[in-house]
């Protein structure tokens, strides 16, 4: 199957290096403490922050001078067309803890100490990209809480399809077959804090996908600011109201 035609065009009519249409809202979970959407194309992910709160099991209180971190992923069962999810399967634990790892890089624990984040994220559709979104989505919860962040954790992929390397893959190119390049970056920090890759790559090759998720994971981090900013500008608004 050819996933990119002789003028450059992938099956949904992107260029290599071209994103799919981002969205984002945040405090769209009343409950919560911070929460938010991100769409990255078809794939939609909602994040809810819990926290910072005594920790409640009470063998660990006296033992964490940092916040702890808990993370749980899930994907809901009307997520995906061609097959169904349990809340609790093999995948869902090793994406919560990924997921995880992943914020603690991110989030100020040692200026929490003796109490407990929880971040819930669950993938309402799911069309490629599922992990970077949730990272995306649970970034925008935690500044939406206001939970103190050394800088912002932003997450794109990059894989190989036909001897040519593709940003931002949807769900028909992450399951073609070719290698897929998951990169977490602190972009202002400029350190990496992921890197899943599913298939070998020669070095050079290597090279140029993670180079195209990093620049991809920068114009999130872009978008993820201007979304901050923005509910920053709303909230002054009401405030003087």
């Amino acid at each position: 199957m050819e996933y990119v035609n002789p003028e450059g065009l992938r099956l949904d009519g992107r260029r290599f290096n071209e994103m799919r249409q981002i969205v984002a809202e945040v405090g769209v979970v009343s409950k919560a403490d911070g929460s938010a959407v991100f769409e990255m194309g078809n794939t939609k992910v909602i994040a809810a922050v819990y926290g910072p709160r005594e920790i409640q099991n009470k063998s660990l209180q006296n033992k964490n001078d940092h916040a702890l971190v808990l993370c749980e992923y899930s994907m809901a069962q009307f997520s995906t067309g061609d097959r169904r999810r349990q809340k609790f399967d093999r995948r869902s634990t090793e994406l919560s803890l990924v997921i995880r790892q992943t914020m603690e890089a991110c989030i100020l624990t040692e200026l929490l100490p003796h109490s407990q984040i929880d971040i819930f994220l669950q993938v309402l559709q799911a069309d490629g990209g599922t992990r970077s979104a949730c990272i995306n989505a649970a970034t925008l919860a935690l500044a939406d809480a206001g939970i103190p962040m050394r800088d912002l954790a932003v997450s794109c992929s990059a894989g190989y399809l036909n001897s040519t390397p593709l940003l931002d893959l949807n769900y028909v190119e992450d399951t073609a077959g070719g290698a897929d390049v998951t990169v977490g970056i602190l972009p202002k920090l400029d350190k990496v804090t992921l890197l899943q890759m599913d298939a070998k790559l020669p070095m050079e090759t290597f090279e140029t996908v993670f180079a195209l998720a990093s620049e991809g994971c920068k114009a999130i981090a872009e978008r993820i600011r201007e979304v901050l900013q923005e509910n920053t500008k709303q909230l002054e608004y009401r405030r003087a109201a």
